[in-house]
Order: structure tokens, then C-alpha cells, then sequence
């Protein structure tokens, strides 16, 4: 069993699934720190001085002064200035990947590997399941007649 999982794992489209997760989590950091530090801020500027981060709906009815003092009080809140954020992140990592697709396709076609694939030139007898040409109309294993 260990043997079977060894070769699983050392297998090419595992590891390269391992190191587009990794890769994927390292850009989701950049992805958060550019929306949080670099993009929201100029933009709550522009809005009026907001910070999107500490926008939320308090639903317990006690006034907090921020959303991280109701969040350590424990009151129960709608932190929808974080989803604004996470969406603008996603928009951003959304448009990443559009971009990164779109230029590995063009690459393909460019290196003509978006070819269809050549038609099949054999088949199977369906008596022996011997390979046979695809034109063939008697298998050369059993002799069985094929249907055209």
C-alpha cells in the first residue's frame, strides 16, 4: 500500500497540482495584501475617509465604537466591508487567471499544440478484442466479420 500511494504522489500531475496549490496560496497573500494595502485605501479616500474594512452592521443592538470591538465583545455583526474587499479581491484573481489562460492558449495555438487530435486508424474486434485497422472487415485474429 505504501508502494500504490508512493507512486501516486511522485506522479507528474500530483506534483504539479502540489505546486499550483502553493502557488495559488502565495498569490491569494499577494492578491489580499494588494486589495487591503494598496488598492482600498485610496479608494475609501475618494469615498469620504472610509476604511471598507470597518464597515459593518452591528445586530446586537449595543453601540461598539469599531468592528473590532464588537468582534472581542462578541456581538454579532454583518461585516460587509470585508466582503467588499474579499469580492474586489476576487475580481482581481479572477482577471489574473483570465489573463495567464488566455496567453497560454495563444502560446498553444502559436506552437500549433491545439491541433485535433489525428482520427483513430485501428479499432477492436468485438469477438477477440484484438486490434485491428479501422478498415478492416474480417479480423485477421478469429476471422469474425466486422460490420462496416
Amino acid at each position: 500500500m505504501l508502494k500504490e500511494f508512493r507512486e501516486f504522489a511522485l506522479k507528474g500531475n500530483v506534483l504539479d497540482l502540489a505546486v499550483g496549490v502553493i502557488i495559488g496560496a502565495a498569490f491569494g497573500k499577494i492578491t489580499t495584501s494588494l486589495v487591503n494595502d494598496v488598492i482600498m485605501p485610496p479608494l475609501g479616500l475618494l469615498l469620504g475617509r472610509v476604511n471598507f474594512a470597518n464597515l459593518y452592521i452591528n445586530l446586537s443592538g449595543t453601540p461598539y465604537a469599531n468592528l473590532a470591538e464588537a468582534k472581542t465583545a462578541g456581538a454579532p455583526v454583518i461585516a460587509y466591508g470585508a466582503f467588499i474587499n474579499t469580492m474586489i479581491e476576487f475580481m482581481i484573481i479572477a482577471f489574473a487567471i483570465f489573463v495567464m489562460v488566455r496567453q497560454i492558449n495563444r502560446l498553444r495555438t502559436a506552437l500549433g499544440q491545439n491541433d485535433p487530435p489525428p482520427a483513430p486508424s485501428e479499432k477492436t474486434c468485438p469477438m477477440c478484442l484484438s486490434t485491428i485497422p479501422i478498415q478492416a472487415i474480417k479480423c485477421r485474429a478469429c476471422t469474425a466479420d466486422l460490420p462496416a
